[in-house]
């Protein structure tokens, strides 16, 4: 029994350290943008296009990647690349039209359906943002080869399983923690109640597991790109 209680306090510990290190995780994310930004800055081909990287928006490098990937390619499709609204998508494109890092033309037949495709200034930040995506690559690649092929494996079926779980509605524990309730859990013990309100009061949490589940860096770019536009950027009407 004495070790049974050891074992779930020990338990416990983990839990509450493993939630303080995703939230660690999710600054993190957020504070290396400023780094990868000075990295395009320090590595641009020239000051035409450092200049353009100090105004540059991770979203617009993106959709910029989309294009430059796609061209010549419309909205919608870009749109479904990032599961981001069409509405973003059009101001994005409008800003980098007006910078003239992209341009766009009609089809002959359809004067509706507006196709982009980069310019020679965009093709160069294209290019540079490509760089950027390889030299991540090999850090997380050396990074990862650190672990033995058991502790990938039990590292990808962790992620995966967190990909499909909520928090809110947990099968593991299968009663509700709202406030009204949380009174009456006068048995639980303090860290573990503590461990269990945090698994819910932050849904960016399951964008920051799903993040880590992709462990190439064009996906973890993408991810963090969807983040900040659905959650901080401010658009104007």
């Amino acid at each position: 029994m004495i070790n049974h209680s050891m074992e779930k306090q020990n338990k416990d510990r983990l839990i509450k350290e493993l939630l303080e290190t995703v939230n660690e995780i999710q600054l993190k994310f957020q504070s290396e943008d400023d780094e990868e930004k000075q990295w395009l800055i320090q590595n641009s081909p020239n000051p035409v296009v450092a200049e353009l990287m100090k105004e540059m928006t991770v979203m617009m490098l993106h959709v910029l990647d989309a294009i430059g990937k796609l061209e010549p390619v419309n909205g919608i499709t870009i749109s479904k690349q990032f599961g981001i609204s069409k509405g973003s998508v059009s101001k994005i494109t409008r800003r980098l039209v007006d910078k003239q890092i992209i341009f766009f033309e009609y089809l002959p037949d359809n004067k509706k359906e507006i196709l982009f495709r980069t310019t020679s200034l965009g093709k160069q930040i294209y290019l540079l943002h490509e760089a950027l995506h390889h030299q991540i690559d090999i850090g997380v690649n050396r990074f990862l080869q650190r672990y033995n092929e058991d502790e990938l494996r039990f590292l990808v079926n962790a992620f995966r399983e967190t990909l499909h779980t909520s928090w809110i509605q947990s099968e593991t524990y299968g009663q509700s923690i709202a406030p009204s309730q949380r009174d009456a859990c006068t048995n639980e013990e303090p860290d573990t109640d503590k461990a269990l309100r945090s698994l819910t009061i932050t849904e960016e949490m399951n964008e920051i597991m799903a993040m880590l589940n992709k462990l190439d860096s064009r996906n973890l770019k993408k991810a963090k790109a969807i983040l900040n536009d659905v959650f901080f950027s401010v658009y104007e009407d």
